[in-house]
């Protein structure tokens, strides 16, 4: 049986379109308890979903050891690896802040 995030990430794998979605509903939760740590999983499990923190580390330019630290439920990472991370993965924070189209 496999368990949440694996299946989180394989339907993330088959609809890359779900991804923005998937982290608007984690950054519209952001300011409740737990809602940081929701935010960085998510971001991990679309991270794990594009390729494995390896390729997105390099496309990020920070190491992946880094990228796995800044990713964890405990992490807390800097802006700018944040940005380079999101902007790695093809999403920028603008589009998490705009409303899902209908």
């Amino acid at each position: 049986m496999k368990n949440h995030d694996d299946a989180v990430i394989e339907m993330l794998r088959s609809d890359p379109n779900m991804a923005v979605e998937y982290l608007r509903a984690a950054f519209d939760e952001l300011d409740e308890e737990g809602g940081e740590s929701a935010f960085l999983i998510a971001l991990r499990h679309v991270v794990e979903a594009q390729g494995g923190m390896t390729v997105i580390a390099e496309r990020a330019k920070v190491s992946r050891e880094s990228l796995y630290r800044a990713l964890s439920p405990k992490g807390n990472p800097t802006l700018r690896t944040m940005t380079a991370v999101m902007r790695a993965t093809g999403i920028h924070f603008h589009d998490l802040t705009q409303a899902a189209p209908h």
